[in-house]
C-alpha cells in the first residue's frame, strides 16, 4: 500500500507487514513442500540379512542338486534354517520387527523350504523312478509339487491367522518338513542304487511332509523356552550330547530327530483317539 507524500506515491512504512508477509510467502511455501515429500523408508539392516542368508541357503541347495550334489543340497537346507531362526530371534531381540522383514521372511522360506526340498526330492528321485516307467515319473513330480503347494498354503496360513495358543503350530512347519526331506535325500545319497521301493518310500515321504503342512495336528512351538531363564547344570549338558550325536552320522541323526517330531503329533493323536474309544461311555449310577 502507498501514501501520497508532496505528490508523490511512496510506499507507506508504516505498516512492515506488508512486506514481511510478501518476503515470507517464498520460504514457507519451500518448508510446506518438503514436509508433503514422501519420505523413503529404509529397512532394518542385521534381520535382513539373515533372511537374504537364508534365502541364499535355498538358492544353494537347487543348484547343487541340478549339480548332482545332494549331500551337499540337503546340508544346505539344515543351513538355512539356522538362518532362519536366527533372522527371527534376532529382529526380536534388538526390537527391529517390521512388516517388510515379515513379508521378506515368508518369501525367504517359501524358497528355502517350499521349493529347495521339492527340487532336491525331484533330482534325486524323479529322475531315477522314472526309468521303470512314465507313471512312475508323472506320481514323482507330482508329489514333489504336492509338496510345493502344500508348503505354501501353509505359510499363507500362518500369515493370515492368529495363533490361539503361542505354544503349538497348526500343522508342520515348513522348516521341518524340508529338514525330513533333505535330511532323507542327504542319508540316501550314499545308496547309488536305492531300488523302486526305496525311490517310493522316498516321494511318499515328501508327500506326507506336505500333507503335515496343512493338517490341522498341533505340534509342539517351543517359543515358551526362554534364554535368559536359569536351569539346572545337568540341561546344560544336553548341549555337547546334542551335537555328539549329529557329528556320529549328521543325516541319519537329523533325520531320526525330525521325523519323531513330524510323527509325534499324529503319534498322539491316534492315542487319545483309542484312549476314548476303550475307555467307553462313563457309566451312570443307578438310584
Amino acid at each position: 500500500m502507498a501514501v501520497k507524500r508532496d505528490g508523490i506515491l511512496a510506499p507507506d512504512k508504516m505498516r512492515p507487514e506488508t512486506y514481511s508477509t510478501s518476503q515470507n510467502t517464498l520460504p514457507m511455501q519451500t518448508e510446506v513442500e518438503e514436509e508433503l515429500k514422501p519420505r523413503s523408508k529404509g529397512i532394518y539392516l542385521l534381520p535382513n540379512l539373515l533372511t537374504t542368508a537364508c534365502m541364499f541357503s535355498g538358492f544353494y541347495a537347487i543348484v547343487a542338486a541340478i549339480d548332482k550334489h545332494f549331500a551337499a543340497a540337503g546340508a544346505a537346507i539344515f543351513v538355512a534354517m539356522i538362518f532362519d531362526t536366527l533372522d527371527g530371534r534376532m529382529a526380536r531381540l534388538t526390537k527391529t520387527e517390521s512388516a517388510f522383514g515379515k513379508e521378506y521372511d515368508s518369501l525367504a522360506d517359501m524358497v528355502s523350504f517350499g521349493v529347495a526340498p521339492a527340487i532336491v526330492a525331484y533330482q534325486w528321485g524323479v529322475v531315477q523312478i522314472a526309468e521303470y516307467g512314465h507313471y512312475w515319473g508323472r506320481f514323482g513330480w507330482l508329489a514333489c509339487f504336492f509338496y510345493t503347494a502344500a508348503a505354501g498354503m501353509r505359510l499363507a496360513r500362518f500369515n493370515t491367522r492368529a495363533a490361539a495358543d503361542k505354544r503349538y503350530f497348526e500343522g508342520l512347519p515348513s522348516p521341518s518338513a524340508a529338514a525330513i526331506v533333505a535330511a532323507f535325500v542327504w542319508f540316501s545319497s550314499h545308496f547309488p542304487q536305492p531300488g523302486l521301493i526305496g525311490l517310493i518310500a522316498a516321494l511318499m515321504l515328501t508327500a506326507f511332509a506336505g500333507a503335515l503342512m496343512v493338517s490341522r495336528f498341533s505340534f509342539p512351538s517351543f517359543k515358551q523356552f526362554n534364554l535368559d531363564r536359569r536351569v539346572k547344570f545337568v540341561y546344560i549338558l544336553i548341549v555337547p550330547l546334542f551335537f555328539v550325536l549329529i557329528a556320529i552320522d549328521p543325516p541319519a541323526m537329523l533325520l531320526s530327530m525330525f521325523a519323531t517330531y513330524a510323527l509325534s503329533a499324529p503319534v498322539l493323536w491316534v492315542a487319545r483317539r483309542l484312549r476314548r474309544l476303550f475307555r467307553g461311555p462313563p457309566v451312570t449310577g443307578q438310584g
